[in-house]
């Protein structure tokens, strides 16, 4: 035998004695990673008691770790807001031993508003917010819609709805421990909303997908918002009042650990939010609410919990004057033009919900979870509207040298107007549904069905009259008309049924790992008779390399049936052969975790594209989403999210979200004629055009927004908190023009907001004496916080105004000036 052979050999011999004997002593643990209600815990730091390298769970919770074997040796599972767990082993050579670790949360919260890096990254377009204290945002309207508008941008301070990646808001769904929430219907303005469903007090877990989501959510087309409810480990509670604000919430847990309540109630009033908007007069709002979560534990394997909400919203305003202005600028007029408008009666709105949800849920065996939902949800609005006004329309002067400053004193036009409804609506929504959940090592099965029963019954009687120098708008001789009627009744009953089946795998290890997940969606409503299938799939790669990044991506289809407010026609008919909305898009994302500036940051970037058919065009005015009725449009959205987070001060974390988007709409016969006039501007030819692809009400190129917190070098207990919004123009709607659909435009959105906030009692309860009056309570905040800091007046809508001409003038309506806030928050 050559030489070179036999030492080829020999090498090989020794390597595989090497690798023989490196197995022989090698063990591993394997297994799963919970929470007390059994759900999955994601990115889970494990690691071998006295040794610094370790791993993280995967996102289904799964985790499998190599040891020495022949000797003892200690696991330690650590997870940010829980109890550390340490579970000793013991294993023979070859052995693989497998566990289910439960962590338990600690009693106490994090304090400030912060967006957790250990969230799962596997799942394209998730944002996991810890909803610890999210009543530290300095927002008018507070809670949790709040900040999750610093990601998707936002337009109205006013108002809990947001839009997200060109969607309307009624594109959004919303959970609360598995059950769907819904939200009031004929709202027209930010000034008449009332409280958020979802009560901040009681949060635990928010999870919130702008995109690419998977088969187990319903069918909508642009987000998620999943949101779980406390599950207390022993009693407590908190307490807040402010100048628009108050809220009381308790938790407990009974003696025996199988009983858990969470009971939050809240009023809220906005008077000191409105009186110093530009329409002056008298604002009675008034909102308020109760909501409870109560769960019991009947044995290791069966649990059951009942989720109660009844809220109540009243909105009264007696209007009086208002003055508009808006400055023209034209190649052949330059002007400051005004409208001065005096008013006379009042609107009423009530909107009432009541919403109780009962479930069940079957810890079968560790690997089987099953789930049995029943619901109910109604919802009673009334609008009562009344008003009407007179205008004088012109030149305003703003020389504060003439004694006509502030008038105006080239008039352009006059009038009266009169606003006149007495709408009715009361829905109900009656839900049915099981979700399963089976995992067996890296694989993960997830399945349900649901049955919906909607009754909508809707009573629809409006007017708008207008007269414009002495003549009735639209004008016709001997005949008097009114420029907008609605009169319309329907009483419609909606069953629906859908179903969903989800598999994921998970590939490799917490070095090189590989996710995939698939699913397909199926939903049928009796109205139009529609099949919807809905496939999708997810997939996620964080390959080996030195540096942390891991990629995503999703595709599938986001199909939406439609609900009551897309069936009703402008004209108040409703269209029951209205057919859903359809949509496929696909996204592309990256995740990178980094050190910047000697602490931990995270940058997250997913480009999207969405391409729709059987669009139902809408007009947003205000809050209010007025739709065609009429599948007649086809529609695309594209963007790039960018986001940085990350501790800019230590136990102070901060983000930054970019975002880019264009959507367009291409509206079926939207022809009109373009005239060719003489030298007395009288038509002598005229040509056919196509309006083509136009802004859709929701077009944003650039959105920016910005949460930053910070404290005193020396003492954490005075901390700022500063939020910023900015977004780039919007396009508004001129009603009835073809020619000029969405050719108004809103001035970007700017709006900063900055709260102080100052630790008056502090957590350490050992330095009380028994007789002190706060000696059973945790802590006590006071915060001063500044509303639109910058005060600028930012625009939410316009109203049209015609001249003696006949020409048409948009006149701004405003949103809220700068404004103070003093808040108290206690804990216990």
């Amino acid at each position: 035998m050559k030489p070179l052979l036999r030492h080829s050999i020999l090498l090989l011999l020794l390597l595989c004695s090497g690798v023989l004997l490196a197995q022989k002593n090698t063990a591993f643990v394997q297994g799963k990673v919970v929470n007390e209600e059994g759900q999955p815990l994601a990115a889970v730091s494990i690691t071998i008691l006295g040794q610094q390298k370790g791993i993280a769970t995967s996102d289904s919770g799964i985790f499998r770790i190599r040891a020495t074997a022949g000797r003892a040796f200690a696991l330690i599972f650590s997870y940010t807001g829980y109890k550390i767990v340490q579970q000793n082993f013991m294993l023979l050579e070859g052995e693989e031993e497998s566990v289910t670790v439960q962590l338990e949360r600690m009693g106490t919260t994090l304090g400030g508003v912060v967006v957790r890096g250990q969230q799962p990254r596997t799942e394209t377009g998730l944002i996991r917010i810890d909803g610890g204290n999210i009543s530290n945002l300095p927002a008018p309207v507070s809670g949790v819609e709040s900040l999750i508008k610093i990601f998707v941008g936002a337009n109205n301070e006013l108002t809990s709805q947001y839009t997200v990646r060109g969607g309307s808001y009624d594109e959004n769904l919303i959970y609360v421990n598995d059950f769907e929430i819904f939200r009031p219907y004929l709202v027209r303005n930010g000034q008449q909303e009332g409280l958020s469903f979802i009560n901040p007090a009681l949060v635990r877990n928010l999870n919130f997908y702008n995109g690419g989501f998977s088969a187990r959510y319903g069918d909508k087309m642009s987000s998620v918002l999943d949101i779980q409810y406390n599950k207390p480990q022993h009693f407590g509670g908190s307490a807040n009042i402010s100048l628009l604000e108050q809220g009381l919430h308790f938790e407990g847990l009974s003696r025996d650990k199988k009983f858990s309540y969470v009971i939050g109630a809240r009023n809220r009033d906005n008077r000191n939010l409105l009186r110093n908007q530009a329409t002056e007069g008298i604002y009675l709002p008034s909102s308020s609410d109760i909501q409870a979560l109560l769960t019991y534990q009947f044995s290791p394997q069966w649990q059951a919990e009942v989720l109660g909400n009844i809220s109540a919203t009243r909105f009264t305003f007696y209007p009086s004057y208002t003055q508009l202005s808006s400055s023209v600028v034209t190649p052949y007029l330059t002007a400051n033009i005004a409208a001065d408008i005096f008013f006379e009666g009042s609107e009423k709105s009530a909107y009432s919900t009541q919403m109780l949800g009962i479930a069940a849920t079957n810890q079968r065996r560790n690997n089987v979870r099953l789930k049995w939902l029943v619901s109910g949800f109604r919802n009673k609005e009334a609008e009562n509207i009344d008003i009407a006004g007179t205008y004088l329309f012109g030149d305003r002067d703003f020389d504060k040298s003439q004694p006509t400053f502030g008038t105006i004193i080239n008039p352009l036009g006059s009038g009266a107007f009169q606003n006149w409804s007495r709408n009715n609506l009361d829905i109900a929504n009656y839900n049915f549904s099981h979700k399963g959940q089976w995992q067996r090592g890296r694989r993960q099965l997830l399945w349900g069905a649901g049955y919906d029963r909607t009754q909508i019954n809707d009573q629809l009687y409006e007017w708008e009259m207008q007269d414009s120098a002495g003549y009735s708008l639209p004008f016709q001789p001997g005949q008097l008309n009114m420029k907008r009627f609605v009169r319309s009744a329907a009483d419609i009953g909606i069953n629906k049924f859908n179903g969903y089946l989800q598999h994921g795998w998970l590939f490799g290890d917490s070095v090189n790992a590989f996710t995939l997940q698939t699913g397909l969606r199926v939903a049928y409503n009796d109205l139009n008779g529609e099949v919807l299938i809905s496939p999708r799939i997810n997939a996620s790669w964080k390959p080996g390399w030195r540096r942390d990044v891991m990629f995503r991506a999703a595709a599938g289809a986001y199909h939406q049936p439609p609900f009551y407010r897309e069936l009703r026609r402008m004209a108040g008919s409703v269209n029951k052969d209205l057919k859903a909305q359809k949509s496929w898009q696909g996204v592309l994302g990256m995740d990178y975790q980094f050190i910047g500036f000697g602490r931990p940051m995270r940058l997250t970037a997913e480009g999207y594209y969405k391409y729709l058919t059987d669009v139902v065009p809408y007009d947003i005015d205000n809050v209010r989403v007025r739709y065609f009725g009429e599948n007649m449009a086809k529609a695309y959205a594209a963007g790039l999210d960018l986001r940085l987070h990350g501790e800019l001060v230590k136990d102070a974390e901060s983000w930054i979200s970019v975002g880019l988007m264009r959507t367009r709409e291409n509206l079926e016969g939207d022809v009109f004629k373009r005239y060719t006039l003489d030298s007395l501007n009288q038509p002598i030819d005229s040509t056919v055009g196509e309006a083509g692809w136009l802004r859709r009400p929701t077009d944003r190129l650039i959105t920016f927004g910005m949460f930053f917190q910070d404290y005193l070098a020396n003492n954490k207990n005075f901390k700022v908190y500063l939020s910023t919004l900015y977004g780039t123009n919007l396009p508004y709607n001129i009603p009835g023009s073809v020619a000029n659909r969405n050719a108004l435009t809103i001035p970007p959105y700017i709006r900063v907001d900055i709260g102080f906030s100052a630790l008056l009692l502090n957590t350490d309860k050992t330095a009380r004496r028994s007789h002190h009056p706060f000696r059973n309570l945790d802590n006590i905040w006071l915060a001063l916080e500044v509303f639109n800091l910058i005060d600028r007046s930012n625009t939410i809508s316009y109203q049209l105004i015609k001249d003696f001409a006949n020409n048409t003038f948009a006149m701004p309506n405003r949103l809220t000036p700068r404004l103070l806030n003093l808040k108290l928050t206690t804990r216990w």
